[in-house]
């Protein structure tokens, strides 16, 4: 009952009074990022939701789009402008992600949406992740978010999935909220963002 009916009346309700009651701040970081990005404060990309099905994420734009001189992107860590570091540092780049909620793309809480060329990658356990919508926070998330390893996100997602209830969404909520403030485990270790996924697993 929780899975199917009061979840996603719950993700609709606060995703709606979040946007409203959130909208300062949308507002504010939205012209700081149009400035500190050349005119592009929010990020598009296809990501994987329920079931390996595709949708638009959208998020704070942290990373400016500076290139060398063959024209690749500069490395992320000398994209990432200050404005950005602070959205991210406190997960702030996450907020646009409540339009998604209210579409029903996204759950509040549930798996992070990976990139759509990882999909290939996944063996049978990992792709379990995909059995729920995903979120804007996870247990993953909660348990070390960037700072742990594929393996260790992944069992974190399934079991998830295999756990989900009332009463751990609200601690998650909780965890959530104080990471913030801590402000712990954003990045992984001498990295500007995480490593990606190349498909190699213990499980």
């Amino acid at each position: 009952m929780y899975r199917n009916l009061l979840k996603p009346f719950f993700d609709f309700c606060f995703s709606l009074i979040g946007l409203v009651l959130l909208f300062p701040i949308l507002l504010f970081f939205t012209v700081l990022l149009f400035w500190a990005n050349d005119g592009k404060p929010f990020f598009f990309q296809s990501r994987p939701g329920k079931n390996g099905k595709i949708f638009r994420i959208v998020k704070f734009k942290t990373m400016n789009d500076k290139k060398d001189s063959a024209g690749k992107l500069l490395p992320d860590a000398q994209r990432l402008t200050a404005v950005g570091s602070f959205v991210r540092k406190t997960s702030i780049d996450e907020l646009p992600q409540l339009i998604n909620v209210l579409k029903g793309d996204m759950s509040l809480i549930g798996p992070r949406p990976l990139l759509t060329h990882y999909l290939h990658l996944y063996n049978e356990f990992q792709n379990r992740r995909h059995e729920i919508k995903p979120g804007i926070t996870g247990w993953a998330q909660v348990n070390g978010r960037n700072a742990i390893s594929w393996d260790k996100k992944f069992e974190y997602d399934v079991w998830y999935v295999d756990h989900m209830s009332f009463l751990l969404d609200c601690k998650i909520l909780i965890k959530t909220v104080l990471k913030v403030f801590k402000r712990d485990g954003i990045n992984a270790a001498n990295a500007a963002t995480t490593e990606p996924f190349n498909g190699h697993s213990n499980k």
